[in-house]
């Protein structure tokens, strides 16, 4: 007689297991990449979860983080709105903002430069990550994980459009010569 499925053994062979596991960024997200949106070097990264919502944030590229001291200030107050005042509430996602891939949705310093950070996805707003109006620090130390900018929201078709013209991580790392 065979065994049932709660009776099957796993046997896990050391040699075929990773080093490190995966963050759970690797485990939970696809990730892709903007390169040069707007202007050279202005490098954004997205993470697309299974469920379609998109984090959006600064790949370590960036000319922003090119400077001495790093980032030093976000400010969400750009456009029309401060972005860092929207609510989203409920399952219709109500109060969300539709923007279209290039619209702003924050500005941060460092020294005396500023850099617009933009969607690169067209969608619904539905969060910006405010800490970073007080810790802009989170940028230089944690930039793919608490210092993310924004999480959008994509139509399924409107995902499909952005996704051609984003890079994969091997596709990124080699524009940019990165090991």
């Amino acid at each position: 007689m065979g065994r049932s499925e709660e009776e099957e053994v796993v046997v896990l062979v050391p040699d075929n297991l990773p080093l490190t596991p995966p963050s759970a960024i690797q485990a939970n997200f696809v990730t892709y990449f903007a390169p040069d949106l707007i202007k050279p070097l202005h490098d954004q990264y997205i993470y697309r979860h299974a469920n379609g919502l998109c984090v959006i944030g600064l790949a370590p590229t960036h000319a922003a983080f090119k400077h001495e001291g790093g980032i030093t200030s976000v400010d969400f107050n750009v456009g029309k709105s401060d972005r860092s005042d929207i609510k989203v509430t409920g399952k219709r996602k109500r109060n969300a903002h539709h923007f279209e891939s290039n619209t702003a949705l924050c500005k941060v310093c460092a020294d005396d430069t500023s850099y617009i950070v933009r969607c690169c996805v067209k969608g619904s707003l539905l969060e910006v990550n405010d800490k970073l109006i007080k810790q802009p620090e989170l940028l230089n130390s944690a930039a793919d994980r608490e210092g993310f900018v924004a999480i959008i929201m994509p139509r399924p078709s409107d995902w499909l459009k952005a996704k051609s013209s984003l890079l994969s991580v091997e596709e990124y790392k080699k524009l940019r010569n990165l090991s």
